[in-house]
Order: C-alpha cells, then sequence, then structure tokens
C-alpha cells in the first residue's frame, strides 16, 4: 500500500485534485460520476482514495475498470480498486479484485502486494469456529501460495503468523467437533447411518491429530486423551465380538497417551480406564 501512495502523490496533478477535492463535497462528486471522461473518473478516484475516502473511489474505479482494461492506466485502476475496497473494509470483493489483478498481471508491479493481500483480505473475514471453515481453508491455500511464490518477501513473518493462526483456528473447529461427539456419548438420536458418537469422535481426533501435526501440545494431549476416553466407553457398548478388541485398544491408547504425556493432569483418569479394561479382558465387572 506504501507502495502505491507514494507512486500516486508524485503525480502533481493528483496533489492539485485532492486539494480541490477536499474543498468540495458529494455535489462535486456526483458531478464526476456523471462525467463522460474515464480518465478524468479515474485521476479523481485517485484523488478520493489519496484522501481516504474509499467508497468515493471504488464507486468511480467499478465505473471505470472495464473502460481502462489494456490501456497503460488498466493495472493500477484495478489494484486501486481492489486497494479501496480493502480499506473499506469490504474484504469478500477486495481479496477477489486482489486475485483478479495477479492473474490478470502476473508480473505487474504490484502482484507480490496483491497476492498478500488478497490473502489478508480472506483472513479478516475467517467465521467462528462453530461455523463452516471453508473461507478459513481458502485464506490458508492463499497465503501459502503467497509464501511459494515469495519465499524471501519483507511479509513472510506476518504471513507466517496469520498462517499459524489459521491452522490454530481450524484445529479448534477440530476440537469443538470432537468435543461434541464425545458429550453426545450413547445418544443416537443423530447416528441415522450407524455408528457410535463415540466412533465419531475417535475418527475426528485421529484425523485432526494426523492433518495437524503442528498443533499444540496441549491440543494434542487434548485430542489424544479424546481417543482414550471415546475408546473405553466404546468398548463398555459394544456388542460381544467387539468387546475385547476394543478394550485391547484402549490398553494401548493408554500407553500411547502416557509415553506422550508422562505429566498430564489426566493421568489418574487415564489409570482408571487401564485397570477397568485390564478387568474386562480377564471377565471381571466393572463397576459404573
Amino acid at each position: 500500500m506504501q507502495l502505491f501512495l507514494s507512486s500516486l502523490m508524485k503525480n502533481l496533478g493528483i496533489v492539485c485534485l485532492v486539494l480541490l477535492l477536499s474543498l468540495t463535497g458529494c455535489g462535486e462528486y456526483n458531478a464526476i460520476m456523471k462525467h463522460a471522461d474515464a480518465e478524468y473518473k479515474y485521476e479523481a478516484a485517485k484523488g478520493y482514495y489519496a484522501l481516504g475516502k474509499y467508497v468515493y473511489a471504488s464507486e468511480l474505479l467499478n465505473s471505470v475498470v472495464l473502460t481502462m482494461k489494456g490501456s497503460t492506466y488498466g493495472e493500477e485502476c484495478l489494484y486501486l480498486l481492489a486497494m479501496s475496497s480493502f480499506m473499506h473494509k469490504d474484504y469478500e470483493i477486495a481479496s477477489t479484485a486482489f486475485k483478479k489483478y495477479y492473474q490478470s498481471y502476473p508480473r505487474g508491479i504490484y502482484v507480490e502486494e496483491s497476492r498478500y493481500y488478497s490473502a489478508l483480505s480472506l483472513y479478516n473475514t475467517i467465521p467462528d469456529p462453530r461455523l463452516d471453515q471453508t473461507t478459513t481453508k481458502q485464506a490458508e491455500a492463499e497465503l501459502q501460495s503467497f509464501l511459494d511464490h515469495y519465499p524471501n518477501t519483507r511479509l513472510k513473518a506476518q504471513a507466517q503468523d496469520m498462517l499459524q493462526r489459521l491452522q490454530d483456528h481450524l484445529v479448534e473447529k477440530e476440537f469443538r467437533t470432537a468435543k461434541l461427539y464425545y458429550d453426545l456419548g450413547s445418544y443416537i438420536g443423530n447416528c441415522t447411518s450407524g455408528g457410535s458418537n463415540y466412533e465419531a469422535c475417535i475418527v475426528t481426533s485421529e484425523n485432526a491429530l494426523r492433518d495437524f501435526p503442528y498443533a499444540s501440545s496441549e491440543r494434542r494431549e487434548q485430542f489424544q486423551f479424546l481417543v482414550l476416553r471415546s475408546r473405553y466407553h466404546l468398548a463398555r457398548q459394544s456388542v460381544e465380538e467387539k468387546r475385547l478388541e476394543r478394550f485391547r485398544q484402549t490398553i494401548d491408547d493408554y500407553y500411547g497417551f502416557v509415553n506422550e504425556f508422562p505429566e498430564s493432569v489426566h493421568l489418574k483418569e487415564a489409570q482408571s480406564y487401564l485397570t477397568r479394561s485390564q478387568k474386562a479382558l480377564k471377565g471381571q465387572d466393572l463397576e459404573d
């Protein structure tokens, strides 16, 4: 953005236009919008952008962007339209415009910034972890693409930080989903296609551990403990032919858990699952 503003203000005519526009109001804007000269409207849009009047700038640029395509102003016009939308916090439109810019001008002067701001725009729209995370995954892909194209970019630290935050966000989504399955327990109202909530918790947790290897140690512990708890309860409610094998799996999960997290706050509960599973394998009754 700083690169664009500095090049924008180098034009003496734009400086004069900025001064003029700062003294005029809505009536002058309406007159400019009705003007037949696309280049005049484009110069006015740059003036409004420099004044921070991004809505005016965006509307004017939208009215001329197709006309400017293919001209000497086409590249700058599209980038300025994207930046105007971004500065106005219209992030979905901004991301689309930035993406169109770098696809249309792969060697353009603003291509690196466009890739970054396209990702940043998506990043600014990520939803609550309880909702669908399609936008989060799109932002993650866009950031990764930016880093792949510019591994030594000056924006590397910011991009990597956002990428980590997005991954943490997706991990949070999976943890909430797994925890919900566990909390539903033996409830069968949502298991219309067979299976059980405990099985769904195990699958969700194990997938998260595989798909997010850089998740925090705390989250990995929580996922693994959910697997252990769910495995034990799944074994208890299983039919006879599956019961013993699932208790054996519970024991395996216990040792895997304590080996990775020997100081876990859940060790006492984990030990109880081991003891009960061992009793089950010996044919002893399990207390509630």
